[in-house]
């Protein structure tokens, strides 16, 4: 296989996705709302869990998969590939957990901070790569 960490980065993200995708569904029937959220805070949070990592991934793919290409260092690759994976699971989490109005869970601002860290890095890691 060529890119062999960026494989395994896409089946930890399609994995996720399909979790959160069914429990979306699973809140959708029982909130019975097709489309929207209804107002239903579970439902809202459920789906922003499974929105915002398919917002996400497709960058951090595409950048794993052209440092990849181009010969990085796998080892490197592979930890930012599971920190951003660990950040997204965290998100996720931090999605559902109950919180003040106005302040975001930890688990939340975790993902967050990872999310970006990561674009960052693999970004500065490509820029590197053209000078």
């Amino acid at each position: 296989m060529q890119l062999p960490v960026t494989a395994m980065v896409a089946v930890g993200c399609a994995i996720l996705l399909v979790i959160l995708a069914i429990d979306t569904i699973r809140h959708r029937l029982r909130a019975k709302v097709a489309f929207g959220d209804g107002g239903d805070a579970k439902l809202t949070s459920a789906s922003r869990a499974h929105g915002n990592l398919a917002e996400h991934a497709p960058i951090v793919l595409i950048m794993l998969g052209l440092l990849e290409y181009n010969n990085a260092d796998g080892t490197v690759l592979c930890w930012i590939g599971s920190i951003f994976l660990a950040g997204r699971v965290a998100h996720a989490i931090g999605l559902y957990t109950p919180s003040e109005p106005g302040k975001a869970p930890i688990p939340r601002q975790i993902g967050v901070v990872v999310t970006f860290g990561t674009m960052l890095v693999l970004a500065a890691m490509l820029v590197a790569g053209l000078v």
